[in-house]
């Protein structure tokens, strides 16, 4: 079972599959950030461990049913003309999920502190509502990784081992993020907008509309690019003030 640990090509298999996975967590720390920022503080960083360990439970258990997801592809039904398989139909419902919940979220930054405190924390969302909407994306974000690396990878060992390294450096990334994105309010809404960029495109993958993967990483990367200008801007005009 261990015998590819002799082999440098499955070594070179475990670095590029935990890239790969770290690459694509990304997107999932983001997520986590903007959820956990529902609690109250003191429950925060219990939640972001917490939440990331479920999301290494749910990737193994993806894993270990490789068998399954070898037919994911086939069709369940038909929808005005188009054919849905599982895999098309968690797209789909994930899609919609990260569309809505970047919606609500957004309008809430819109509204204003004092009016989303008034909807939020009169009954403050829970802390297992936090971690089952963290294990339910994570499912969605999780599933072309995984699928990827079913194709490049023939030990089962090799697989998780790339998900163990990838969270942990989720782990010891969520924090610090979390706390620059609660710290700017604008990289929040930044954050939120491409929670439902990454929607919309979960959705026409599921319908099977395909854009390709850079456009939406050149997007996202552009405008992190744009508004990283603007913190730096903000920050020299700051201190400017202050040597006044």
């Amino acid at each position: 079972m261990l015998d590819w640990l002799a082999d440098p090509q499955a070594w070179l298999t475990l670095v590029t599959l935990s890239a790969i996975e770290i690459v694509l967590g990304i997107d999932n720390l983001v997520f986590i950030a903007i959820a956990v920022s529902k609690l109250p503080q003191e429950k925060r960083e219990r939640a972001r461990k917490f939440g990331i360990a479920v999301a290494c439970i749910t990737r193994i258990g993806l894993l270990l049913t490789l068998a399954w997801l070898a037919g994911l592809t086939q069709d369940l039904f038909r929808l005005f003309g188009q054919g849905i398989s599982v895999r098309d139909l968690v797209l789909i419902l994930g899609g919609v999920f990260l569309v809505v919940k970047g919606i609500m979220e957004i309008r809430d930054l819109l509204m204003g502190e004092d009016e989303a405190e008034d909807i939020h924390t009169k009954p403050l969302v829970s802390f297992g509502m936090v971690i089952a909407q963290i294990a339910i994306i994570d499912i969605v974000f999780s599933l072309d990784s995984v699928i990827a690396a079913v194709g490049m990878a023939n030990h089962v060992t090799i697989m998780v081992g790339a998900i163990l390294l990838a969270v942990g450096v989720m782990l010891l990334a969520a924090t610090p993020l979390g706390h620059f994105i609660e710290r700017n309010p604008t990289i929040k809404m930044l954050a939120l907008a491409f929670i439902v960029l990454v929607g919309v495109y979960l959705l026409l993958d599921g319908f099977e509309l395909h854009i390709p993967k850079g456009y939406l990483y050149g997007a996202m990367g552009f405008s992190a690019a744009v508004e990283c200008l603007n913190l730096w801007a903000r920050r020299k005009a700051s201190a400017r003030q202050l040597a006044q």
